[in-house]
This record gives structure tokens, C-alpha cells and sequence, in this order.
């Protein structure tokens, strides 16, 4: 089974829904920042893929 890459998250700012992709071969655990395509201000992404095929993505603003 393949696992989900496309994930859609909600701008902790503006409310707007984003689509984002992010892979299990870039590590376990990733952390990324992303401005939002809509007003511009700074998401911090945290990403968790378990080894039971679970992953848990986060949208929190970036400091």
C-alpha cells in the first residue's frame, strides 16, 4: 500500500485551506517553513509518518 503524500492543511492565520506534499523517504520527522499562498505570513509544517503507515501533519505559525 502506498502511502499518502498530498496533504491538505489550514493557515493557522487566514483560515485558507493549502494543499502540500511531503515524502517518507525525507525522514520520519520533517519540520518545514512555508509562507501561506494567500496572505503570505510564515507556516511552520511538522510532519510525523509512523511505522505503522500513520502520519500526522501540523500547520502552526512561525515565529
Amino acid at each position: 500500500m502506498e502511502r499518502q503524500t498530498e496533504f491538505q492543511v489550514q493557515c493557522p492565520f487566514c483560515g485558507e485551506h493549502i494543499w502540500m506534499e511531503f515524502y517518507p523517504e525525507d525522514g520520519q520527522q520533517q519540520e518545514t517553513i512555508v509562507d501561506c499562498e494567500v496572505c503570505c505570513n510564515p507556516i511552520l509544517y511538522t510532519v510525523t509518518f509512523s511505522s505503522r503507515g500513520e502520519t500526522r501533519v501540523t500547520a502552526d505559525r512561525a515565529q
